[in-house]
């Protein structure tokens, strides 16, 4: 047995924050209500992305959970905004101070921006430094907004190494990476790295093949909400945990990994996970 399922979190729109879930069902568009709306600029017609920072990274100062159907939109302020509201995108405008709409299909050819992390590191945050356009969803179904496939899974034992490398007093909190499923194992660290190619059961339904290695953006070092900037969440895994985390692609940061769904089930804090 590889552990046991610790938390479960899901992201209804695109770059928010999300929200901790006791249980949801897993298909193959992931956690139910996950990634099911993004912002989508009205001129560029590209996905508004926190990997860009010095445009998006006010997104993560937004949070986003599904209440009787809808997602609500909750802003710094404490005033909130739902998604079935008219007036939805001029509010989200208004707070971004991009044109943007709150959208539940992707554009055709959707893609992002994708800031190269390390020069965000070195810049910071809200400097203009070299980018890259990407695809969406490659290992996704089509028109989701998932940035390649639609689980991320992290291990309690990486988020402890990587706290253990840096220079913090209290453990990396987990909702810096954005993973749907965090897992606590007795293994040592960075322990997804050995998962690729490989199947992984969750309680007695769900089953999950592993496609690639997560390789770290700039996200987990700015402000989520009530947590500060911390570029050594990136940092880190840049000097201790460089690797390949696909074919197409050279070392890279990474941490934790990508998941499709091979097999529907419902998944819940507590459940034991196997690898097949």
């Amino acid at each position: 047995m590889v552990g046991t399922v610790t938390t479960l979190w899901r992201y209804p729109v695109k770059s928010l924050l999300g929200e901790e879930v006791p249980d949801a069902v897993a298909d193959a568009r992931g956690l139910a209500g996950d990634r099911a709306l993004a912002l989508v600029h009205q001129t560029s017609g590209q996905v508004a992305s926190a990997k860009n920072p010095r445009l998006w990274r006010d997104l993560l100062k937004l949070r986003a959970e599904i209440i009787d159907g809808a997602v609500r939109i909750t802003l710094p302020s404490g005033r909130t905004v739902r998604s079935t509201d008219p007036h939805v995108h001029r509010t989200l405008t208004a707070h971004l101070g991009q044109p943007v709409t709150l959208a539940d299909t992707p554009p055709e050819k959707a893609t992002l921006e994708r800031s190269r992390p390390e020069e965000v590191l070195a810049a910071g945050a809200a400097a203009e430094v070299a980018h890259e356009t990407l695809a969406i969803a490659s290992q996704a179904p089509p028109g989701t907004f998932f940035d390649y496939a639609p689980l991320h899974l992290i291990t309690r034992a990486t988020l402890d190494r990587i706290t253990e490398l840096g220079p913090r007093a209290t453990t990396v909190e987990a909702e810096r990476y954005r993973p749907n499923v965090v897992i606590r194992t007795e293994a040592a660290g960075f322990v997804e790295n050995d998962w690729p190619g490989r199947e992984l059961r969750i309680g007695d339904e769900l089953t999950l093949r592993v496609v690639a290695r997560t390789p770290r953006c700039a996200v987990p070092t700015l402000e989520h909400g009530r947590l500060p900037r911390d570029p050594d969440a990136l940092r880190v895994p840049a000097r201790h945990n460089r690797v390949v985390p696909m074919e197409e692609m050279g070392p890279q940061p990474c941490a934790g990994v990508y998941a499709q769904v091979v097999r529907p089930g419902r998944i819940r804090q507590g459940d034991a996970v196997r690898l097949v």
